[in-house]
């Protein structure tokens, strides 16, 4: 008997077909760790963990990865106003997490990367992005050109102008363009920070499920993407823009 999902890029409901027969590579934006997991939280870890048994009920080989955004602007800002350090606001959340997925008998996916294990790999990406014409550096921070990618809005069904009614533009924004967003953030004084081609700083939030979903997963066409809905736009939009202007081929 056929399974069929809803396909929230097509906006249709389709026959689910694998890239390799009998085997699914699957990966689930996870949590960013700055407060602790709300029901929303928990329903979407309940709602991918049943997905993916009801795939090996049904014999599919699933490879699941989930990852946890341990670096973000919502980190940093929640350790100063505990006043405490990054790693200590970071380590206290994925504890909490944890024992959330416990005491809700969800299981633990395959890889659960977290995105400072991965900086290298995003520095590489984002330098390729670069060589490629799809992004570009403006005194230490890099920004993906949205008008590169001729099919960016696809998955979220807006157009460009449409999303500028609804775009926030920065007093000092560096971007030659208001849609563009941020690949890498130069590191402002007492901020965690990795060293990469453009100086000190940090990865964007988009940047890390792109690349952590491909690596771990060893595709650059995923089977399943899933996420909340709420994640659609902007951050699953500048996900598939991110991977597509790297690879050339579908990113889910």
């Amino acid at each position: 008997m056929a399974i069929f999902i809803q396909n929230s890029l097509t906006k249709k409901k389709e026959e689910f077909i694998p890239a390799a027969v009998k085997e699914v590579k699957m990966y689930t934006c996870g949590v960013t760790v700055y407060d602790d997991c709300h029901v929303g939280h928990a329903r979407s870890l309940f709602i991918f963990d049943c997905f993916k048994k009801y795939l090996e009920y049904r014999g599919f080989n699933v490879k699941f990865v989930r990852n946890i955004t341990d670096v973000d602007d919502k980190i940093i800002n929640r350790a100063r106003e505990e006043g405490v350090s990054f790693e200590e606001t970071r380590d206290k959340y994925i504890k909490n997490y944890y024992r959330d997925l416990k005491d809700l008998e969800i299981e633990k996916a395959d890889f659960e990367p977290m995105a400072t294990e991965n900086v290298f790999y995003m520095v590489d990406h984002i330098r390729q992005l670069i060589a490629k014409g799809s992004a570009y550096e403006v005194d230490g921070d890099v920004y993906f050109s949205v008008r590169t990618f001729a099919d960016y809005g696809r998955l979220s069904g807006q157009g460009l102008d449409e999303m500028l009614t609804a775009v926030r533009i920065e007093k000092d924004a560096k971007k030659r363009d208001p849609l563009d967003f941020a690949l890498w953030k130069k590191s402002k004084e007492g901020e965690p920070s990795w060293k990469s081609p453009w100086g000190m700083g940090r990865p964007g939030w988009h940047i890390e499920c792109s690349t952590m979903s491909m690596r771990y997963l060893r595709t650059q066409t995923l089977d399943i993407h899933a996420g909340g809905r709420d994640l659609i736009f902007p951050h699953h939009e500048n996900e598939i823009a991110q991977a597509e202007a790297l690879t050339g081929h579908p990113f889910a």
